[in-house]
């Protein structure tokens, strides 16, 4: 049997293994990823010492870049939630957008809040300000769900400091500032694309109240702001000081300026402290002797999120042990000089891993893991392999998807209604995501 037959096989049982793991066991992912990588290393010989260092091994690096700015990342978060603040941005956005542009600014102000704040919370914040908004516009709800979704999808897949991305720069070794400058500017390209074509299929009777809607809407009356809750310019200090500290390093960079410390504000995880420290600085009005319960919940709620990453960490570091790549690289001569065929590859894997796990993190991490080997092999920037794992991670969530159900059932949508709304937001996000990557990819080739 050749070395490429022996991984394929081997890639192919350890997913099966994570699978059954988590879909028929019900175990967590953490569990399931370890399985994996276990299956993964003993089947290719990598032995049981070498094996289970290697899992430690790639949990410990990817944390050991990553994990602090994830904590403090959901701290910053969590205090935007609690302090009103997040209720302030949004609300400030759409009232100054005007009927005309209230929908894409409500899009717009879920894509800034999922920058710092999970998914799932920035769709809950959002959503009773959603049904306000079609009730004023008298439009359909499926509108404004639909660009809160885009929005906020897109932002917490593409831009750090959210887990996916903010690891993509450590994956591939690459400046974090262009992971935030590049990240944004294709979201915002693909948000704003997918939501305007969202709306038009809308327009031409796509939604079907009958069959899309369970007609009952289970949400309470939105809490009012709380007392002393930050301005609106006070509010976005949290979200802008981090991107600002940490494009210094790249603007520095480019125009050739060293200094110790330029280095130092601009580390994610000094970058990320900053942030946290104004959140909890415009939080002390509203939130007041509650500060040290919501930070201490608010750790809590990371906890999982950085072992799901740092498991993915391990099984991608077993992937890559195996000598994976080079296997690929060899058997498939120019994969490595074709940024096309890269790109696609990457993608496909990560839809792959999206569609049978349901978990964009895991999708993502682990596929980025197993891409990084290629970065040094092609003219293509590898922000944009990155971009390509990620829009894979992002690209078709459904009923083994928690944010699925998250959509569906605050929305008051049925299953079908679910996968025409949160499933096509994911879609979107991906298709245009993956139209940047091929452009830069044909372009590199030239």
């Amino acid at each position: 049997m050749s070395s490429m037959t022996q991984v394929t096989i081997w890639l192919v049982v350890s997913i099966i293994v994570i699978l059954i793991s988590i879909m028929k066991l019900k175990l967590s992912p953490v569990i399931g990823l370890i399985f994996g990588s276990l299956v993964m290393g003993f089947g290719c010989g990598l032995g049981l010492v070498e094996t289970i260092t290697t899992i430690g091994t790639g949990f410990g690096d990817l944390l050991a870049s990553i994990g602090l700015p994830i904590g403090l990342g959901v701290i910053l978060g969590k205090l935007l939630e609690e302090n009103g603040g997040a209720r302030v941005i949004a609300e400030t956005l759409v009232g100054k957008a005007g009927e005309k542009y209230a929908l894409y600014a409500l899009g717009f102000a879920a894509f800034l809040l999922a920058i710092p704040v999970f998914f799932d919370i920035t769709f809950i914040i959002l959503v009773p300000l959603a049904i306000e908004v079609s009730k004023t516009l008298k439009k359909p709800l499926p509108y404004a769900i639909g660009a809160v979704t885009i929005g906020a999808a897109g932002a917490h897949t593409l831009v750090p400091p959210t887990p996916n991305p903010l690891a993509a720069a450590s994956i591939f070794g690459f400046d974090l500032g262009i992971m935030i400058g590049v990240g944004a500017l294709v979201c915002l390209f693909a948000y704003l694309l997918g939501t305007f074509i969202y709306f038009k299929l809308l327009d031409k009777g796509f939604w079907n109240k009958q069959t899309d809607e369970t007609g009952i809407l289970e949400l309470g009356e939105p809490s009012p702001i709380p007392e002393g809750a930050p301005s609106f310019g006070m509010a976005l200090i949290p979200l802008l000081l981090p991107v600002v500290c940490i494009l210094l390093s790249t603007v520095g960079s480019a125009m050739g300026i060293e200094s110790p410390v330029l280095s130092f504000v601009s580390d994610k995880t000094i970058a990320m402290l900053l942030g946290t420290l104004a959140a909890y600085l415009i939080s002390i009005k509203s939130i007041g002797k509650r500060l040290e319960d919501v930070a201490n919940k608010a750790v809590a709620d990371s906890g999982i999120v950085l072992l799901i990453t740092g498991a993915g960490g391990s099984f991608g570091a077993v992937i890559s042990a195996t000598g994976f790549a080079d296997i690929i690289a060899e058997s498939f001569g120019n994969i490595g000089s074709s940024p096309l065929v890269l790109v696609l590859f990457a993608f496909g894997i990560a839809v792959v891993f999206r569609v049978a796990l349901g978990s964009g993190t895991v999708a993502s991490i682990t596929t980025m893991n197993i891409m990084a080997g290629f970065a040094g092999m092609t003219t293509l920037h590898p922000v944009f392999i990155a971009l390509a794992c990620l829009a894979g991670g992002i690209s078709i969530g459904h009923v083994n998807d928690s944010g699925f159900w998250v959509v569906t059932n605050m929305s008051g949508y049925t299953v079908k209604g679910g996968l025409k709304s949160y499933t096509l937001a994911g879609a979107f996000i991906a298709v245009f995501t993956m139209i940047v990557c091929i452009i830069a990819a044909l372009i590199s080739s030239i």
